[in-house]
């Protein structure tokens, strides 16, 4: 038997085309960063920890898609500054909780997911907490500790582990951990 949540999934993937549609066009006209009262995909949320308690709060994160690039430069035509491109080791899941994060200093971000895309913009809705409330529920006490301060800065969200390539071991894998740039040598 199907649960409440399984139904919900269902019809999400099967939404009608201009509803779709309709969805998008509205959220387009919204700010970059703007907490929303619930989350839209309510069964992924829940799935990634969300709750319907004091401390927890939705943020949807529009993200313009496409290469990034670096400015253009102004003087001193080179062929150092011909790169414009930049090539970032960060995909734009992580972009987009770093950037509620900033937005809201005070919580910590606690997982994301990814609400749609068109030609032009992402968006994904992040879940954050407040630290001092949320720590107090039962089996969120580790909020609580300090090194699990600005997680997402440090790459430790499971978007920016998978961005980092943590989520494989073994065969393979040998050059990923601590760091890419500690296997590089880069980092005395």
């Amino acid at each position: 038997m199907a649960t409440f949540f399984q139904h919900l999934r269902e019809s999400y993937r099967n939404i009608n085309p201009e509803a779709a549609r309709a969805r998008l066009v509205k959220l387009r006209r919204e700010p970059s960063v703007s907490r929303i009262d619930k989350p839209t995909r309510l069964d992924r949320a829940h799935a990634l920890g969300y709750k319907a308690k004091k401390g927890y709060i939705i943020v949807r994160v529009k993200l313009p898609r496409g290469g990034r690039q670096r400015p253009k430069f102004r003087s001193g035509r080179r062929p150092k500054h011909y790169r414009r491109v930049k090539i970032l080791s960060m995909n734009y899941q992580w972009v987009a909780e770093q950037r509620a994060n900033k937005k809201f200093p005070n919580c910590e971000v606690l997982n994301s997911y990814f609400l749609a895309k068109d030609g032009i913009y992402y968006w994904y809705e992040v879940i954050l907490v407040d630290r001092i409330q949320v720590s107090r529920y039962n089996g969120m006490e580790w909020l609580s500790n300090p090194a699990n301060r600005g997680r997402v800065f440090r790459g430790l969200t499971s978007a920016a582990r998978k961005s980092r390539g943590l989520r494989s071991k073994g065969e393979g894998a040998e050059k990923i951990r601590p760091s890419l740039r500690a296997k590089k040598g880069l980092a005395h």
